[in-house]
């Protein structure tokens, strides 16, 4: 893996920006892949108005044959202190890298003025119960992993921000999430934003759902009054199989406190939890 010094962080040229990018992978990604995507990456930096302090990728090609997009690229910009990412899985490295650098451009272009894109009507309560969003069908299949292969790879600990619903997705779109964790402004509640199936509008759920607490805003948005279930995680894990969901929100059997157990790319499970 590739590193970049402070002073290559701050003071990249045009003429050296390209070869300093650091770029990470995994499986057999081709050098030639490593060299397009710095070259990509290098070329987002005119459509941003805030300086890029630092940008780094992560290319994954995984083993599984029969996957029809085993190609990943993801790709992580530092936007004056701002955090932006995207993910993206093509058939081929060179289709991934291309629309990751899309993604990208389109993104630093929405940071650069507003944010209409996660515009619309005034938001709804309880119209309908709530279901576990599918994966947008740009994201990377997870690996299909035996079960009892599969293990917590990643456990994130962080205190959950203190957010209102129009902040919450913006952080999603900015950071190509599925969902996000985070405490609700108005009902002080542990919430999950996620988007619905066909991606048209967001859904909210909460630990105890309080929808008429809740900040409305310009973001379209649905939220669930169904009671989000108690587990310990190894039933949040047994209940993310059974279920086929790509992700269970659940409230911790120990702490009380919303936690969201997901498949990753790779076929092992992410853990988030908010710190105490």
């Amino acid at each position: 893996m590739l590193t970049a010094t402070s002073e290559v962080r701050h003071a990249m040229t045009p003429s050296t920006a390209a070869e300093a990018v650091p770029v990470e992978t995994k499986g057999p990604v081709a050098a030639s892949d490593v060299a397009y995507a710095r070259t990509r990456i290098e070329a987002v930096r005119r459509y941003a108005r805030d300086p890029i302090l630092f940008a780094r990728a992560r290319l994954t090609e995984l083993a599984d044959p029969a996957l029809a997009r085993p190609a990943v690229a993801q790709v992580n910009v530092d936007l004056n202190g701002r955090p932006v990412r995207v993910q993206v899985a093509r058939p081929t490295m060179r289709e991934a890298i291309d629309e990751a650098h899309d993604r990208m451009r389109d993104r630093l272009q929405r940071a650069a003025g507003d944010w209409e894109a996660i515009r619309g009507g005034r938001p709804a309560a309880g119209a309908h119960e709530w279901r576990h969003a599918s994966q947008p069908t740009d994201r990377p299949p997870y690996f299909p992993r035996p079960a009892e292969q599969r293990r917590i790879m990643r456990h994130k600990t962080f205190s959950l921000a203190r957010t209102t619903v129009d902040e919450a997705a913006r952080d999603m779109s900015h950071l190509d999430y599925n969902f996000h964790l985070f405490t609700e402004t108005g009902s002080g509640i542990d919430s999950l934003l996620y988007r619905t199936d066909d991606g048209s509008h967001y859904r909210l759920a909460q630990l105890d759902p309080a929808p008429e607490r809740v900040s409305l805003g310009a973001t379209p948005v649905t939220i669930s009054q169904q009671q989000v279930p108690r587990l310990r995680v190894e039933d949040a894990v047994n209940r993310l199989n059974a279920s086929g969901w790509p992700f269970v929100f659940f409230r911790d059997a120990a702490t009380g406190r919303g936690c969201v157990l997901y498949h990753r790319y790779d076929g092992h499970y992410g853990l988030i939890t908010p710190a105490e």
